[in-house]
């Protein structure tokens, strides 16, 4: 299997007028899975004189799949040799902070990428009210009441694995919903100037912006919420219908939701992507962690053997923690060039890593459980779900800006 693989075989993102793909910037962190990124350099045309504009767009399989648009822009070179207008830096204190800010005062119920993070920090924040359930008496006995960790600590346990197994699901069909054109999301418009003092115009300055309209992403589609309509494909989005916010509210433009791909595509495509897989090595551990939930339950964990207990309550979390722990890892390759080279400039890198640290304290809490009898075991066991709750929430969090930051833009 080639390193292009994927850009071979009926999934190549098309091409975008004034941008090609540079070969050598096809690149994945595992030789046979598909390619994780790929950069599009601009190219002159033949008639133009002046030189293109210093911007490259940046494919990446997570971006692709989460509905983000990543650009990279040479900022000395834009406002000197090509008179393009640069968008702000998504580094920027006013861009972080109103990103923030739509954290707090927006929320797409349709974006699935948005949902899948809402579903983990909610499931995260319940469990670190059942870290200190189980934890805290421990360390302070004061502070405990009748049945805290049993009765408290079961339910709340409970809630948050049922949390984290919806999370799981949405997380397979926004896999199954990744888009497949390489929707590039930006548009160079043309801003006329005036001479002040003649009133007439000077020159056209090219001026890069987002442009939902000509977004392709499910996510864009309020109307295509787990609806599974077909249409025809089309580059054509004259007949779509934007809201105030100018999000799309038709499916005229063939952006539709579907909830399971074809057999071909799965043995053709997913199996091949590294996303794919850690989507669905989290979801089979999700549901093997909700078991051990389940069995943790007043009512059912006072009423089994010990045995038991070890096998299906702290064997299924030690075994849910080590594959969250795989798929977090995974999650982290896929942002990375090399397999040994961190992607720290990437915001799902650091997704995966805090969700990395917390999957081993979920790990670390399944496999002491057995020996819950001798007091330190059984103390660090419950404090292993605090902070690997925390480490969680972390991530989560960062998860839920990362999903409203359709728009990425990098300094080259």
């Amino acid at each position: 299997m080639t390193r292009h693989k994927h850009f071979q075989t009926g999934r190549k993102p098309r091409g975008y007028p004034g941008f090609k793909l540079d070969e050598t910037h096809v690149t994945g962190p595992v030789p046979f899975l598909n390619p994780t990124s790929a950069h599009y350099k601009p190219v002159q045309h033949p008639e133009e004189t002046r030189p293109p504009p210093q911007v490259e767009r940046l494919w990446r399989s997570r971006d692709n799949r989460k509905g983000r648009h990543a650009i990279r822009v040479d900022t000395q070179a834009l406002p000197h040799e090509t008179g393009l207008k640069a968008p702000p830096l998504t580094r920027s204190f006013s861009t972080v902070a109103k990103i923030i800010l739509r954290m707090m005062t927006y929320a797409p119920y349709w974006d699935v990428s948005y949902l899948v993070a809402m579903s983990f920090t909610i499931g995260s924040a319940v469990f670190i009210i059942n870290g200190f359930f189980v934890w805290l008496p421990l360390a302070d006995r004061k502070t405990e009441f009748h049945n805290e960790i049993t009765v408290a600590g079961g339910w709340t346990g409970f809630v948050g694995a049922t949390i984290f197994e919806i999370g799981g699901v949405l997380l397979m069909l926004e896999a199954f919903n990744t888009n497949h054109t390489g929707c590039f999301g930006w548009a160079l418009d043309t801003v006329v100037e005036k001479k002040i003092e003649e009133g007439i115009p000077h020159h056209a300055i090219k001026e890069i912006k987002p442009k939902v309209s000509q977004c392709e992403h499910h996510h864009a589609n309020r109307k295509s919420f787990l609806k599974e309509i077909h249409h025809h494909h089309s580059n054509d989005n004259s007949q779509s219908h934007l809201d105030e916010t100018g999000y799309v509210t038709s499916s005229t433009d063939g952006r539709s939701f579907r909830w399971i791909p074809s057999m071909s595509e799965l043995r053709t495509h997913y199996l091949h992507e590294i996303g794919f897989l850690a989507s669905l090595i989290l979801f089979v551990s999700a549901t093997i962690f909700y078991i051990g939930a389940i069995v943790g339950l007043p009512g059912i964990f006072n009423h089994m053997s010990k045995g038991l207990i070890d096998g299906l309550y702290w064997g299924t979390t030690t075994l849910g923690g080590a594959g969250f722990t795989l798929s977090s890892w995974m999650y982290m390759l896929e942002t990375q060039s090399k397999w040994y080279i961190p992607a720290w400039h990437v915001l799902g890198w650091h997704i995966g890593f805090w969700n990395l640290i917390g999957s081993i304290g979920f790990t670390l809490c399944g496999a002491l459980g057995p020996a819950s009898s001798n007091s330190g075991a059984n103390f660090q066991s419950s404090l292993a779900t605090f902070w690997g709750s925390v480490a969680f929430m972390i991530g989560s969090m960062i998860q839920w800006y990362e999903s409203l930051q359709k728009h990425p833009v990098e300094k080259k």
